[in-house]
Order: C-alpha cells, then structure tokens, then sequence
C-alpha cells in the first residue's frame, strides 16, 4: 500500500475505530487533538499525537490550517475526517488533495453536489432514485411555491437547502401560512448554516427512515451493502439503528440496493455513502446523500462482514473493491444503540468524570468507545460517548442479546440514556418493528 501514515481529523469513539482499522493494516495514525481531549484514549493509542487548538471546535476539529500542519509535521500521507466535522466539506478536501495528501473520501465534487439539498435532489432523479414529490430546485417566490404545494397536495414540508438536523423546516398544512413559514426556514437556515435557499416537498405523515450503504471505486464500479432501519429518532437524531430494516424483505432489498448502486456506479461515486429514503406505504423516497461514513456503519458491518473503514482506507489508496456484490451475503440481524452522556428522559446533558467503566461483552457483542475509568468527558462536543452493537442469528435473538448487554453495560459518574434503550426494548411496537420516525417522540410525550 502507499499509504503509510493516517492523519484522522476527528475525535471520540470513530477517531478509535479508524485507529484501529488502520493499525489491523499496518498503518501508522496521527491523532489531532484539542487540549481538552488530551487525555482521550485515541490520543493515548496513537503512533503520533498533534494538539492543534483549544476546546472549542472551531478553534481545534474545524481548524483546517493546524491540521494540515500537523499532517506535514507528523510526515502523514493521507487524512480521514471521520463523520461529522469536516467530513463532508469539500473545500477541505480540496484543500487536502492540494497539499499532495490522500483524501480518504468521495471526490470533493460529489461531497458538494450531495452537500446542496436542491443539486442533491436534482441529481438523484437524474441517476434514476425515487424523489419525494415536490419543487424541482430552490423555491423563493410565494406565488411559485403556491402552484407547488398545490400540485403535490397539502400537507408540505419547507426545508433548508443547505440545512440539516431538523433546522430550517417547517410543515405547512394550508396556503394561508406557506408565505410566514417560508420567511422563518429561511431565517432559520440562514441563521444556522449562512444559506436562507429552501425547497417544497409533499410531507409524508407517518414514514419510516431507511438507508443503504453504498461504496464505489471512483472507477465506475459500486455496490450495496443492504439497508439500515433508523426510524427511531428524537427531534431528527437518530437514537436507534437496525439492519436489516423489519419492514423489507430480500427481493425488494435486491430491487432498491440495484438502483443505489447503479446510481453510484454511473456516477462514479467513491468510496463510503449513505443513500436516505423516507419509506411509507412500500414506497421508498429520496431525502438525502451522505458522503461519508455513518455513525451506525457497524450494524452493516455485523451482517456482510466487510470492514467499512478498511474499505475506505483500501479505495483511497487506489485499491479495488475487496467485494463484489454477488459475494456479499446478508446474515442475521444487528442492532446499534447510541450511548449518550444525557439524562435518559430529559435528556439534558450530563459530562464530567467517569468513575468506572465496565463494557458489555460476550459473543457477537461489540462496544465502540473511547471510555475509560477516570476519563472526563468534556461538555464541549456531541454527547454521544459509546455505540453497543449487538448481532443475532435473529432480530428476536438480537433483541434478547441487546438487553442482557445493556445490563452489563457499566458507566457511573455522568448519568447515561442506558436505561431509555432498555425501556424501549420492553414495548411491544419496538419487539414487532411497528414504528415510525414519529414512534419514539409520541412514545416519550405519553409515557
């Protein structure tokens, strides 16, 4: 392989993961650090370590001259961002390509093409995915957005077309508010993400949130890697994910994952995506592409067996894909829950020094953290602190598994959501897979 030495620009428990994949590859890492995440475990296992700012994010993960400093200093040869942060900036990943470092990441025009809500959308009808019914680019005229919602039918969603995690949208359920709903999702995105631009799509009342995991060579080779069920969430945060979804069976996961990975091939698509569908009524709809890996990638990893990250660091260095399509088998039933440092039913945030640790373990079970006894988690980042990830020969297995783990699971010190995914193990819809991106907000408001 070319690439000796990888930079990872991100931090937590999916800076751990790709430590780990890189080192299982005889990969040297650099880990980045701000002083607050001095003592965070990936600091501690990497071959390198490089602290480049302050707590605050934009002064440390966000700050795209101290870490390509670091990579120059440390003598890396490519960068992984991870998720979140900047993961999917394409000026980043311009800027990485330009210094001669390896990005381990789709191609900078797609991450932009897919990063525009509006060019996304555009672009998925044009390789052939099912869209949502609803306006064909950015929407700023009341008048234009009248004979829209008109002709998709009441009721409609306003979305942000560079917005994300339920900011800038808004449901209108007759014309009379579409013109002052309008004017607030552009407030909002604006305020939020520096961009007023919205679309119109219908809303759909009651769907679930299905996605598939694609990968492609760059080279116009892609597949699929089957569907995740992300339907439980909480104010547009996933809290939950399954593979594969209860509600698809085989023929139409080989019907949909087809068009996924067509679109990606005629794209020429590289490396980690994520394609997300609201599904209803056995229709699947287009929302969005993410161009980089997903927090819940181990759930599909638990049912193909393929290492996502070390398919991401092979395509970056040039390599083919390790799989074909045909070859790939899915196995059994995985289960992911996100392990949040909150109050499990207020959910305020709740960091600070953890007294003892103890993860979960046993046979087909995984923990993804960077906990350790006497860490302190710091208040400055997302609040998602461990992934417990559980496969079963059966969802029912899997279920059962999942619920002697949690009860295993051991962090004291800041409170933790454990006890909301064990209460939500108990409730019949959940045992069924009866449940929508709605089920988990209405379960908590009536409980």
């Amino acid at each position: 392989m070319a690439i000796k030495r990888i930079l990872i620009a991100n931090r937590g428990e999916i800076a751990l993961r790709i430590h780990r994949a890189a080192r299982e590859m005889g990969i040297e890492t650099v880990a980045v650090h701000s002083t607050a995440d001095a003592d965070a475990m990936h600091v501690r296992l990497a071959d390198h370590a490089v602290c480049i700012g302050p707590p605050a994010a934009k002064d440390s993960y966000l700050n795209v001259a101290a870490i390509i400093s670091a990579a120059e200093i440390t003598g890396a040869d490519a960068i992984h961002p991870g998720y979140g942060f900047l993961s999917e900036n394409a000026r980043f990943a311009e800027i990485v390509e330009a210094h001669g470092l390896i990005w381990i990441g789709p191609k900078p025009e797609h991450i932009r093409t897919m990063g525009d809500k509006v060019e996304a959308k555009r672009t998925a009808g044009a390789l052939g995915l099912p869209l949502v019914p609803g306006s064909d680019g950015a929407v700023s005229e009341i008048e234009d957005a009248k004979l829209i919602a008109e002709d998709v039918g009441y009721p409609v969603i306003i979305k942000a077309a560079s917005g994300g995690g339920g900011r800038g949208m808004k449901v209108c359920t007759g014309p009379d508010e579409l013109e002052t709903l309008m004017q607030q999702a552009g407030s909002e995105a604006k305020a939020a993400f520096g961009d007023a631009t919205v679309y119109i799509e219908k809303y759909l009342g009651n769907p679930r949130h299905i996605e598939f995991q694609v990968f492609g060579d760059g080279n116009g080779q892609a597949i699929h890697l089957g569907e995740r069920d992300c339907s439980l969430q909480r104010r547009h945060q996933k809290v939950l994910e399954e593979a594969p979804s209860p509600v698809i069976g085989s023929e139409e996961r080989e019907r949909m994952g087809g068009i996924v990975a067509k679109a990606m091939a005629d794209m020429g698509y590289r490396g980690a995506g994520t394609i997300e569908f609201l599904w209803e009524n056995g229709e699947f709809y287009f929302i969005e592409m993410n161009t980089r890996l997903q927090v819940e990638h181990p759930v599909t990893e638990a049912i193909t067996g393929v290492d996502l990250v070390r398919e991401q660091i092979r395509i970056a260095d040039g390599l083919p894909l390790s799989v074909k399509q045909d070859e790939l088998e899915f196995r059994g039933h995985a289960i992911e829950c996100r392990i949040n440092a909150e109050d499990p039913f207020t959910f305020a945030p709740s960091p600070g020094l953890v007294e003892n640790f103890h993860a979960a373990g046993g046979l087909h079970v995984r923990v993804d953290s960077g906990l350790y006894a006497g860490y302190r988690i710091p208040p400055y980042y997302d609040s998602m602190i461990a992934k417990l990830i559980v496969y079963g020969r059966t969802r029912e297995g899997a279920i059962l598994r999942l619920k002697r783990a949690l009860e295993e699971m051991a962090i004291t010190g800041p409170k933790t959501n454990i006890p909301l995914h064990q209460a939500l193990l108990d409730v019949d819809d959940f045992k069924t897979g009866n449940y929508t991106i709605k089920w988990l907000e209405e379960w908590l408001a009536n409980r």
